[in-house]
């Protein structure tokens, strides 16, 4: 399957996310990992997945070297809550605040992923839909004090403790939650080398 049609390409993935890396893993991919710094800005104006397609590119803008059998995967994820981007939380006071947000609301979760070749640039994007029940104040220390949420968007992790009780309702991918849209990621992919 897919595996098969990029044995003759060289897959990247631009990303230091364990989950992203292991979802890559799990699609029984060989890919490499080549990250690079670039400060994730973006202009206020921006709304939405304005905001996670800029950053996906943004990314894959400081690859100046790619060859011609190279494909780049660069992605940004963002919890998109009141009309405003919650990114990963500086500091344990910031992960509280954007957990009580969140808490007893829907909120979106957005996820861009750039695919870029020597000569060609695609983005795909998705967006997921979770709703939290009414956390206490005790549920939202445990949680930080324990997991740690500083590198996950919005403060949180879908597939740790947190996800199973705080999820009451999810419309979309799961996987998108977790930072990677994996049904549109293979699509692209299986388009990009030909099928």
């Amino acid at each position: 399957m897919l595996k098969e049609q990029l044995k003759n390409y060289n897959l990247i993935l631009a990303s230091g996310s364990p989950r992203r890396q292991q979802f890559f893993k799990e699609l029984d991919l060989d890919f490499t990992i080549d990250i690079r710094s670039v400060e994730e800005l973006f202009p206020d104006h921006f709304k939405g997945n304005e905001i996670t397609d800029h950053l996906a590119k943004l990314k894959a803008s400081v690859f100046t070297d790619l060859q011609p059998k190279d494909i780049l995967v660069t992605s940004d994820t963002i919890v998109w809550h009141n009309n405003k981007a919650l990114n990963k939380p500086q500091d344990r006071e910031e992960a509280y605040e954007m957990i009580v947000s969140l808490s007893g609301n829907t909120h979106e979760v957005i996820t861009s992923v750039c695919f870029t070749q020597k000569d060609e640039q695609h983005i795909v994007n998705d967006t997921t839909k979770v709703t939290f029940k009414e956390l206490t104040p005790e549920e939202i220390n445990y949680y930080i004090d324990n997991f740690q949420p500083y590198d996950k968007a919005g403060g949180y992790g879908i597939q740790e403790w947190f996800g199973y009780i705080a999820v009451t309702h999810l419309e979309g991918s799961y996987f998108n939650v977790m930072g990677m849209p994996l049904h549109k990621v293979y699509k692209m992919l299986m388009k990009i080398t030909g099928s």
